[in-house]
């Protein structure tokens, strides 16, 4: 497998002198001057447009980010990626998420999903349950908190609690009896600190009942545990919706609910795995990425979903991208001398429009942004794609005063759905599920551990203990 630096690569070399042509081509002038610029630069993936014509660059760029990718090995990594490989290598494990949604899955996972389904099917049929608390944290809760939110049915109150704050508890238990409320402890070595605090404090409330969700199989039975559902070593938790991990999830959308999820992400997996890469979405989502970071200078990246349902995706996101790729040793283990992963923030439209977009359109910082679509109806439409072209084209009109000024030329790329279910958000989490695993291949790091959230916690133990 390759590991060189992608500094070595003769790609990266003809980027950065390429990168030079364009500090001064204004995207109003692209539009200007290429009439077809608006269809040519877009891709098409399973029930999704991807529009990336408002970014500063040209076929020549996407050609040579295409030859870079290609010199880092990106189709060995991906095909090791998806054949369940050993690229975690300082973990020793594979990164086999993709396995988890596939039409061939393993039999453990075929089993555990049959599990889910018949366990899931009784509890919102046999109405004993009416609140199913989910005690995680990080992956534990970030991914199943977003789908509840975005497509839960109502059927079962589905809330979550990630925070040792006891408050945050407090909130998920409003309104809640203990003879009528499930708690889920999702917890891969069910000793994570936060997780394990929340659970001793719903035991303290009253709570009896409990399932887990763990590798730890011993000490759930011990915790007293009444369900446990396997997690494996080879799901790193910010890639783990898609196992039991998202048991709450399925509580909130329903076993189908959750097999379309599932399929969306399978549909994603397999055009990630055929595509050329030209046409390829998460591909060219990656490069695009590694173009504005590393050759246009762009320290941060925006999210910004148009839909209501879809307001905690930035957040998922900082975990998904910043913890995989926020790395500053190389799989040589030597230190990088480029940027890895952009700082990820974002909200919904349009409410943020009245937020932070002031300083999008005329700060003095570059934000390239993914605007996301979903054709709820056209009032959210119109402001996203009205946002998307002032940023890109700004104004030309000499006669107003400073302030009133948009410069523009500040890329962003829109991602279209023509709705929002269960398949599509599945379909959505998996691009950029690959994308960062791509942008990982191009930086020559390894975007499956998280090295980086150790220090503090061991830091946390001693001064808890009164070492420090």
């Amino acid at each position: 497998m390759n590991t060189l630096s992608p500094t070595q690569c003769k790609a990266w070399g003809q980027l950065a002198v390429h990168a030079e042509s364009w500090r001064s081509v204004h995207l109003r002038d692209l539009f200007a001057n290429d009439v077809a610029r608006s269809v040519q630069f877009i891709a098409e993936g399973p029930g999704l447009r991807y529009d990336y014509s408002r970014q500063r660059l040209g076929a020549m760029t996407l050609r040579l980010l295409a030859h870079l990718a290609q010199e880092r090995g990106f189709y060995e990594w991906r095909e090791a990626l998806l054949a369940g490989k050993r690229i975690n290598d300082t973990e020793d494990r594979a990164a086999w998420h993709t396995a988890l949604r596939a039409a061939d899955a393993p039999a453990e996972v075929r089993e555990t999903l049959s599990r889910m389904k018949v366990l899931v099917s009784e509890l919102r049929n046999q109405k004993r349950f009416r609140r199913v608390v989910n005690l995680g944290t990080g992956g534990s809760d970030l991914g199943p908190r977003l789908v509840a939110d975005a497509l839960g049915d109502g059927r079962l109150d589905v809330r979550f609690a990630a925070n040792v704050d006891r408050r945050d508890l407090e909130r998920a238990l409003e309104g809640a009896q203990p003879d009528s409320t499930l708690f889920v402890v999702a917890s891969k070595t069910f000793t994570t600190q936060e997780t394990m605090a929340n659970a001793e404090a719903a035991k303290r409330w009253g709570g009896k009942h409990f399932f887990a969700v763990t590798s730890n199989v011993e000490a759930a039975k011990k915790f007293g545990a009444d369900e446990i559902l396997p997690m494996w070593d080879w799901v790193g938790g910010r890639f783990s919706v898609w196992s039991a991990a998202g048991f709450a999830a399925m509580c909130a959308i329903g076993p189908d609910g959750f097999e379309d999820f599932l399929g969306g992400a399978r549909d994603t997996d397999e055009h990630f795995a055929a595509a050329p890469l030209e046409k390829n979405v998460p591909v060219l989502m990656a490069l695009i990425g590694v173009w504005n970071t590393n050759f246009l200078g762009a320290a941060t990246h925006a999210v910004l979903p148009y839909s209501n349902a879809l307001r905690l995706l930035p957040a998922y996101l900082q975990q998904l991208e910043m913890e995989s790729n926020g790395k500053r040793v190389d799989r040589e283990h030597g230190a990088v001398d480029y940027a890895t992963a952009p700082v990820l923030w974002g909200a919904e439209g349009t409410v943020s429009q009245h937020s932070f977009h002031q300083l999008l359109h005329q700060g003095t910082q570059t934000v390239p942004c993914d605007f996301i679509d979903l054709n709820l109806e056209k009032t959210l439409s119109a402001n996203c794609c009205a946002q998307a072209d002032a940023l890109a084209f700004g104004t030309e009109a000499p006669a107003l005063p400073a302030y009133r000024q948009y410069p523009g030329n500040r890329p962003s790329s829109m991602l279209f759905f023509e709705e929002l279910t269960a398949r599509n958000l599945g379909r959505l989490i998996a691009l950029y599920e690959h994308k960062v695993f791509t942008q990982g291949v191009i930086w020559n790091i390894n975007s499956f551990d998280q090295w980086g959230v150790e220090l503090g916690k061991e830091l946390a133990k001693k001064i808890l203990k009164g070492e420090r």
